[in-house]
């Protein structure tokens, strides 16, 4: 992939440690005034969705990097500090800004050690787009390992009544995976060494690697259980329930709008490139895994009560959908995979945010203590309907347009995986309606606080609102974005 545009002023770095810099100043601004802390951190947060913003707006429906920064690091051991942003980071990276402002919003609250949440949520956005940007694998093996510590603080310091277990967790299921990650890449490192003279971490240097089967399926193994552990696909996914049920509402909304994403960018932008016959190879059962965490998700959900449980789930129920777009391997499933993510993260990210709002109003996420919601707090009531119906697949919102591409793309090559992905969608009708009808109508509970939407909640929920009808009905000027990383990505993972 070549430049498309050059300059001399390192605006990914400038992009990528904004947050750094905004956490600091929350550290030492808002120690003594937590108000400090929160201006701080939704300016931060603001300046980054704006930079992101229009990074996304100068990119070209063409090939090639839109950015491009390499510069000398650790020499002596190949490493070098290379960042690149093309179409599909570009969607992505402006993703994460845009979350990362609501989930600052939906934390306006904290009071507790404010300082060092909001400096925990901007340390945790400068390591995503650090995932989303590194072409250097010990950078981004180092971004990678940092997202986890600032997760792992926020679910256990300010999470609920098992928010220790949750923590440890979270953090065993993600370093056991990680640590397999990082044998790999040093073992790839010195493999190529020797067989070239060159020691380097540089992914498009790696890909050059003469690798054989059994080699290329044990190294594509190890890239793909940090991978999947993070998305999180069946049955490596027991930690994310418990994550979102004891975090607090922004640790919820990064988990389903962030980290689940950096799982699958991962596949597509290293382990398929890198180990293009052993990927292809894996297809089948990545396909049969993504199906059963489907049916599996969707089943567990419809048995829950608390419904942050029941929408945890159902973030497992769509990741196993976009796993399995990537496992038909072609264009157009893979647009509708990473076109799913974006679209999941947008109404995962709503449905998380509302239930917070329940929760704050009701004292109670139990769906039997749950009821009439829509007679209490119309507006709330409607944003939520909203949601779940983008959630559940309804034509016209954001979900159903990443999943017809899916089921397009795979019915084109594996006819019975798509029939079967249908029923699935049948089974996350019934958890969603499920949801509903608990919170929304039925029996009427006695909310101790009976005010409808503030100011506040209206800035968090409006702009999702509006995005789940934009990516719903007109979801083409993301798709073009993609369209030529995509195309690019699927030919160097060896598409005819």
């Amino acid at each position: 992939m070549t430049a498309i545009m050059a300059t001399d002023f390192p605006l990914l770095s400038l992009l990528l440690f904004t947050p750094l810099a905004g956490a600091l100043m929350c550290l030492v601004i808002g120690a003594a005034n937590g108000t400090n802390a929160r201006w701080v951190a939704l300016i931060t947060a603001g300046i980054v969705f704006v930079l992101s913003l229009v990074l996304c707006l100068l990119q070209t429906p063409a090939a090639g990097w839109l950015l491009y920064e390499d510069y000398s690091w650790i020499e002596n051991f190949g490493i070098r500090y290379t960042l690149g942003l093309d179409g599909l980071s570009s969607v992505l990276i402006l993703l994460t800004a845009f979350l990362q402002v609501l989930a600052v919003l939906v934390s306006w609250r904290q009071n507790h050690a404010p300082a060092i949440f909001f400096a925990l949520l901007l340390i945790l956005e400068t390591a995503a787009i650090g995932v989303l940007l590194a072409l250097d694998l010990i950078l981004f093996y180092l971004f990678w390992e940092l997202m986890l510590i600032p997760m792992f603080f926020l679910i256990g310091v300010w999470g609920y009544k098992r928010r220790f277990y949750a923590a440890v967790k979270f953090f065993l299921f993600t370093l056991i995976g990680s640590l397999c990650l990082l044998l790999a890449v040093i073992s790839l490192y010195l493999l190529h060494g020797e067989q070239t003279g060159v020691y380097t971490f540089a992914l498009e240097a790696l890909k050059q690697t003469e690798l054989s089967g059994t080699q290329e399926l044990i190294f594509f193994l190890c890239f793909m259980a940090a991978f999947v552990v993070k998305v999180p696909l069946f049955p490596f996914h027991s930690w994310l329930p418990d994550a979102h049920a004891e975090g607090p509402a922004a640790g919820s909304v990064d988990l389903a709008g962030l980290l689940l994403k950096t799982g699958v960018y991962g596949m597509i932008r290293f382990a398929f490139p890198l180990f293009p016959v052993a990927a292809q190879k894996t297809m089948p059962i990545l396909a049969v895994l993504a199906l059963v965490g489907l049916f599996y998700a969707a089943w567990v959900a419809f048995q829950q009560i608390d419904i942050k449980r029941i929408v945890a789930y159902s973030s497992i129920s769509h990741m196993g959908f976009v796993i399995l777009g990537l496992a038909a391997w072609n264009q157009t499933a893979w647009e509708g995979s990473v076109l799913l993510m974006v679209n999941h993260a947008v109404t995962t990210a709503g449905l998380f945010a509302v239930v917070a709002m329940i929760e704050q109003r009701t004292g109670t996420r139990a769906l039997d203590q749950l009821g009439g919601m829509w007679k209490s707090h119309p507006n709330m009531s409607a944003f939520f309907l909203l949601f779940c119906m983008a959630s559940l697949g309804l034509p016209g919102l954001a979900n159903f347009a990443g999943e017809i591409l899916i089921l397009i793309g795979v019915f084109t090559v594996k006819p019975l995986w798509a029939i079967i992905a249908v029923v699935g969608i049948l089974f996350s009708a019934v958890y969603t309606l499920r949801l509903v009808q608990g919170t929304l109508w039925g029996s009427s509970c006695e909310p101790h606080d009976k005010q409808d939407l503030v100011p506040r909640e209206w800035l968090v929920l409006i702009p999702l609102a509006v995005l789940v009808v934009l990516l719903g009905c007109y979801p083409q000027p993301v798709l073009e974005l993609l369209r030529e990383p995509v195309s690019s990505l699927l030919m160097s993972g060896g598409l005819p």
